[in-house]
């Protein structure tokens, strides 16, 4: 994949990005991360370790309907929005609704959720530290969520003396990485940075290609989405890591520009 001037099926001679975003988004969910790099002049390589699924099953619909009983709800993701609202009218339920970032606040509100309170720093920590979550020693508190991903959250509010209710609404599901992508990183001769908002995504992607294209990686700047994926992403063996303002497509791109600076 060169910065060079390449030829499209239908609009005649083009000229290449002169850098790559390398996405760790679930499959068919890169369009935000597409514009973001579009936007600072940058390719898209799709890079999917997994796609999204969700669950629906008795035992998933028992499960949530026990969470939203719950005086405190926390959603992880807008995939969780998405795979609840399949199953239950949100906007009817009332409790204390928090959103681990603003894409899902954003999310839970156009499901007919109206009040709903996300973090400034949107992450687990920063979730963490709401008001909200602070006095929970006996208190039912939902997580609607996935298996695996924000493993931290459930620990640390029953370290506090809450009563997690669980609902994994859905699952990630591993798929091969896509050839094309393997292909466009073995002829990469452009700069590229790795934008990485999931460690797990992270884990799964370098164990799951060619150990060559790891070597490709593993040679890239990454942009992270908080300072505990940096410490991940060095202890996976990369060398040149920016922190970003936070884990959406906008901010890892912005990030991104700036390391190549």
């Amino acid at each position: 994949m060169t910065a060079s001037t390449t030829t499209a099926a239908n609009d005649g001679p083009r000229t290449a990005p002169g850098w790559y975003v390398i996405s760790l988004r679930p499959r068919g969910d890169h369009d935000a991360m597409r514009r973001a790099a579009a936007r600072a002049g940058a390719g898209l390589i799709a890079l999917s370790p997994w796609r999204i699924d969700a669950r629906d099953d008795g035992a998933t619909r028992d499960a949530l309907a026990r969470a939203l009983s719950a005086p405190v709800i926390v959603v992880t993701s807008p995939a969780a929005v998405r795979a609840a609202a399949r199953l239950a009218a949100l906007g009817e339920v009332r409790a204390t609704w928090l959103a681990v970032g603003r894409t899902t606040a954003a999310a839970l509100r156009r499901a007919g959720v109206v009040d709903v309170t996300s973090p400034a720093r949107m992450d687990s920590e920063g979730l963490l530290a709401l008001p909200a979550l602070q006095a929970v020693d006996g208190v039912d508190v939902a997580l609607v969520t996935a298996p695996g991903g924000r493993g931290e959250l459930a620990p640390a509010l029953t370290a506090r003396g809450a009563r997690v209710r669980r609902a994994d609404v859905y699952q990630r599901t591993p798929t091969p990485p896509p050839p094309r992508a393997l292909a466009a990183l073995r002829a990469l001769d452009a700069p590229a940075v790795l934008a990485v908002s999931s460690g797990e995504a992270l884990q799964r992607t370098l164990a799951g290609v060619p150990a060559n294209v790891a070597a490709i990686l593993r040679a890239q700047r990454v942009a992270v989405a908080s300072a505990r994926l940096g410490e991940l992403a060095r202890a996976s063996g990369f060398t040149r890591i920016v922190v970003a303002d936070g884990p959406r497509p906008r901010d890892l791109v912005a990030a991104a520009a700036r390391s190549l600076r």
